[in-house]
């Protein structure tokens, strides 16, 4: 039932949705020239590696200078590019992803390899301490965060984005995980609506 949500509502909303690419990407074009996408490996269902599309939001070769980690102001990020993030039409290639079955409408942001190896490390460093100790981790939760497809939107964004994220974000996946229904899916994708027209209309 999820993938067909996942299907359906993907495929209605990039029908529904092709103004806004056209818009980008003349923008994008319009600025500087450069492509219009911007692909990034991240991490997937089952620890696979895919290509997370997205319109591209900062100068031509960025990673170059500083990597692809931003922060407020960062000043890479394009005029055009603070607009689409602002908007998160930058996010809406990402249908495509949730169309090829490599990502889902809601569930974990998928991480980079990076961070990725990261977290493993972590898991590791703390496989020799008691849960308590590890302040919760245990060395199973990386491989549960990693048994559902990551989504382009989720209970962790939500919460983030309402000012209720009192928990941290590995924390709130892996309450999603644990407590995923189709209903509880349709609720995070209409907070998910309700916060980005709030955040337009500031």
């Amino acid at each position: 039932m999820k993938r067909s949500l996942d299907i359906l509502v993907a495929g209605a909303l990039l029908i529904l949705t092709l103004p806004f690419w056209a818009v980008a990407a003349v923008a994008i074009k319009t600025q500087d020239r450069g492509p219009v996408f911007f692909r990034q490996t991240r991490v997937g269902r089952g620890q696979r590696e895919f290509g997370l599309l997205k319109f591209r939001t900062m100068v031509t070769d960025a990673e170059t200078l500083g990597g692809y980690q931003t922060v407020d102001g960062d000043p890479r990020i394009t005029r055009v590019g603070r607009w689409l993030r602002r908007s998160s039409i930058d996010e809406l290639p990402q249908l495509w992803n949730v169309l090829r079955g490599e990502m889902s409408l809601v569930g974990p942001r998928p991480d980079t390899p990076a961070q990725a190896a990261m977290a493993a490390a972590l898991l590791l460093a703390l496989a020799s301490v008691t849960p308590a100790q590890a302040a919760g981790y245990t060395p199973d939760q990386w491989a549960l965060r990693c048994s559902v497809r990551p989504g382009l939107t989720g209970l962790a964004q939500v919460a983030r984005k309402t000012g209720k994220a009192d928990r941290s974000r590995l924390e709130l996946d892996l309450e999603y995980i644990r407590r995923q229904s189709l209903w509880r899916d349709i609720s995070i994708l209409g907070q998910t609506v309700l916060v980005v027209l709030r955040l337009v209309n500031h």
